[in-house]
């Protein structure tokens, strides 16, 4: 009797479809009667609708000696408007099928709501009443200082949050609010009550020097009578928009250990300043770093974590610090990572030849053109939603960009070549001018670290 060999039917390999093109969505503009700007982009399909408000209060507004009062009134705006209490507010979002939040940065304060598109109209009114009158209750103030309070506590403890605390701390004079943490220390952060709350607020929340940004399916809204009803409630005196200075920094070669006596691992975090968004270079420098450290494959990785076994991974990055229209801001050029302790000073020797090797060899075209295919390739989902097409266009806005600016960018990438990514990467991060801050056991790693010699070596309590 022989066996059943059931037949398989075996159907062509499907090929590749042509590669529709793709460009960054490009957002129309509106003003309302109050002076609001509006940006607005109609995402066919995209019930979930995307709001973003940015509100003219950076945190170098805040008065002295209150450090944290931005991010305090950032999340009080949904703790109850003069007409619902806090619950009542929460409960109305929900029934929306709402969400928001808010936080502060040191551009602006961001407003974020996301409410499906049926029901954007009840979405937009508690959020123009949020903007208009909010409650901001003392009881509700003393609960989020004492939040507030709490967070210190486990940043203070947590390795990554105390090296960037340290970094900012060493890179810009202390007069500077990018040295401070940008939700305010305990000392200043037990200073701030119900008064200064609603101080801050009243002296910086005003719809002539806000921008509102709105992505979703606007299929038969009359978005513009649709605002007016709603956030167009929202009054306040016409002001000027506020100007941030110019971002300098000292980067002379350094480290910093911060210690954490009987730690087994030691972060690391090693940056400088740098060109930011409105530099022609921007492209070439976010190409090139990635070359360097935005990947598993990248060249960082491929040593200190394939071939060495020193850390789970290293990421290399850019991030905006503060932007002006002149482009006299910078950001922040960094390679962030952890190590077990002993390998503390072999890892900082292999990074510093791997960026040594990068100026004097340079890229491959290899690394190039898979760093093209990722940034380039992965834009169309990365923008799928209307959350991420609006939060780059409220970047582009808090950084004082052309609406067509995320789009050029892409078409940058594509064009790039390998030595203007190599160029613009070994200038992002020279070995003599990065600051480099450790948290670990200073008792292990110091004196491996300072026969390195890539800079003098200071040790601090945690």
């Amino acid at each position: 009797m022989s066996a059943y060999v059931p037949a398989m039917t075996f159907h062509p390999q499907p090929e590749p479809g042509t590669p529709t093109p793709w460009a960054f969505p490009a957002p129309e503009r509106l003003a309302l009667a109050n002076g609001l700007t509006v940006l607005h982009c109609d995402r066919p399909g995209q019930q979930l609708v995307a709001v973003e408000v940015l509100l003219d209060a950076p945190l170098a507004a805040e008065p002295e000696g209150l450090d944290g009062v931005a991010t305090v009134l950032a999340r009080a705006l949904s703790e109850g408007t003069d007409t619902l209490t806090a619950e009542e507010f929460a409960g109305e979002l929900e029934r929306a099928g709402a969400t928001m939040d808010a936080h502060a940065d040191h551009p602006c304060i961001r407003v974020v709501l996301e409410v499906p598109a049926s029901r954007l109209e009840r979405g937009l009114t508690l959020l123009a009443d949020a903007l208009r009158a909010p409650a901001l209750p003392a009881d509700e103030i003393e609960r989020l200082v004492a939040n507030r309070l709490d967070e210190i506590v486990h940043e203070q403890a947590n390795p990554a949050r105390r090296g960037a605390k340290a970094l900012y701390a060493e890179l810009f004079d202390a007069a500077d609010r990018l040295s401070r943490p940008r939700s305010g220390v305990a000392e200043t952060v037990k200073r701030i009550d119900r008064a200064a709350v609603q101080a801050f607020y009243a002296a910086h929340v005003r719809p002539a020097t806000a921008t509102l940004v709105v992505v979703g399916d606007l299929t038969g809204i009359d978005l513009p009578a649709l605002l007016e009803s709603t956030l167009g409630r929202w009054t306040g005196e016409k002001a000027e928009p506020s100007t941030a200075a110019a971002v300098t920094a000292d980067d002379q070669g350094r480290v910093i250990i911060v210690d954490r006596p009987g730690s087994v691992q030691t972060q690391l975090l090693i940056g400088r300043i740098g060109p930011d968004r409105h530099d022609p270079g921007w492209a070439a420098q976010i190409l090139g770093t990635y070359c360097l450290g935005g990947t598993l494959t990248s060249r960082l990785d491929r040593v200190l974590r394939e071939e060495k076994g020193y850390t789970y991974g290293v990421r290399a990055f850019a991030q905006p610090l503060r932007s002006n229209a002149d482009g006299s801001g910078r950001a922040l050029l960094a390679i962030s990572g952890s190590v077990d302790t002993a390998s503390t000073a072999p890892a900082l020797a292999d990074t510093w030849t791997i960026l040594r090797t990068l100026a004097a060899e340079g890229l491959t075209d290899s690394e190039r053109e898979e760093a093209v295919q990722f940034l380039v390739g992965v834009a169309p989902l990365k923008y799928e939603t209307a959350g991420s097409v609006a939060a780059t266009l409220a970047d582009q806005v808090e950084q004082h960009l052309p609406d067509d600016y995320q789009a050029e960018v892409y078409r940058l990438l594509a064009a790039l070549d390998t030595d203007a990514a190599t160029k613009a990467v070994v200038a992002a991060f020279p070995p003599e001018h990065l600051v480099t801050v450790l948290v670990g056991d200073a008792s292990v790693i110091a004196d491996q670290v300072k026969e390195l010699g890539i800079g003098e070596v200071t040790v601090v309590a945690n």
